[in-house]
Parts: C-alpha cells; sequence; structure tokens
C-alpha cells in the first residue's frame, strides 16, 4: 500500500475528455480483462471510452465528474449521472457510474476521497453496478456503507457478466 495522500479534487473540464478517455480505458483493461486483449473487448472499450463522449458527459447537466489530479495530471475521477434508476426498483436515481483511479496509484486514499466528494456533491443516495466477481472493489464499497440490493446482467456482445446492484442510503 502506498503513502496516503491528500488529493487535488476538481470538477472535470472540457480540456479533459481526452485524458479521461485514456484513464477510464487503462483502468477498465486492467480490471476485467484479465487474460489477454481480444477484439470483442476492445471494440467495446474503443467505442465507449471515447474522448467524445467523456465531452459529452461533462456537458450533460445530469452528470458530474470529478477528477483527482496530480503534478503531471489526472489519476483518477468519479463519474456520477443523476438522471439514471437503479435497475432493482428505481428508487434511487443517482447512479455512481465509475470510480476509476490508475493502478499504480491504488491504496493511498484516491477512491476514498473521490467517493465521499461525490457522495457530498450528490447529498442523498446512490448506487451502482459492480462485477460480481471484483472482490476488492466489493470490499470497498461495503467499506463505504453501500449495501447489496440486487443483481443485473452487464452484456457485451452476446456475452453476459453478472453485476451486483449496491445501493447507499
Amino acid at each position: 500500500m502506498g503513502q496516503l495522500i491528500t488529493p487535488d479534487l476538481r470538477a472535470a473540464t472540457p480540456a479533459d475528455a481526452s485524458s479521461l478517455a485514456a484513464l477510464a480505458l487503462e483502468v477498465w483493461c486492467a480490471t476485467y480483462l484479465r487474460h489477454g486483449i481480444n477484439a470483442h473487448f476492445a471494440d467495446y472499450a474503443l467505442a465507449h471510452f471515447t474522448p467524445q463522449r467523456f465531452d459529452a458527459w461533462i456537458a450533460d447537466p445530469t452528470r458530474s465528474l470529478i477528477v483527482s489530479q496530480n503534478r503531471d495530471g489526472i489519476d483518477g475521477f468519479a463519474h456520477m449521472d443523476r438522471a439514471n434508476p437503479d435497475p432493482v426498483d428505481g428508487a434511487v436515481t443517482t447512479e455512481l457510474t465509475s470510480l476509476y483511479i490508475q493502478p499504480r496509484h491504488q491504496g493511498r486514499g484516491l477512491g476514498a476521497a473521490l467517493l465521499h466528494a461525490a457522495l457530498a456533491a450528490q447529498a442523498g443516495p446512490m448506487w451502482l453496478a459492480m462485477n460480481a466477481e471484483n472482490s476488492a472493489a466489493r470490499a470497498f464499497y461495503l467499506a463505504h456503507n453501500f449495501t447489496k440490493s440486487g443483481e443485473v446482467a452487464f452484456k457485451i456482445g452476446d456475452g453476459s457478466y453478472p453485476n451486483d446492484i449496491l445501493v447507499r442510503m
């Protein structure tokens, strides 16, 4: 575990879009592609994590992106969507869409700082979907008072992957 730091957090700006896309690609691939990269997953990641998509999310008033920045650039971000009801019963309308920290910066408090900033910005209930096999993420969110409320399937092409829905009231 690295030395705990006090991160510099701020709202994302349009100038951050390409950095956010690159960071998202890095984290998503490191987290979910454990046995190599095939075209099926590469096509999904390259279509989903684009500067244009991040630029649109930054401009969307129903979304918030908070970034953590060190002296060299962005090392993590939290992305919230306030107009996306949870898939279990629709009672919670704000989704923590992603909380991504570059792997080499994990374990130093950035995730907790970004999560707390996201929760403070929301000031209400929040839900998230996480891969059911991601035990590190599960432990992190449970330690931050999220509870499991249900399950969904994350689909890429013809593949289906179990995801847990966690809620913090």
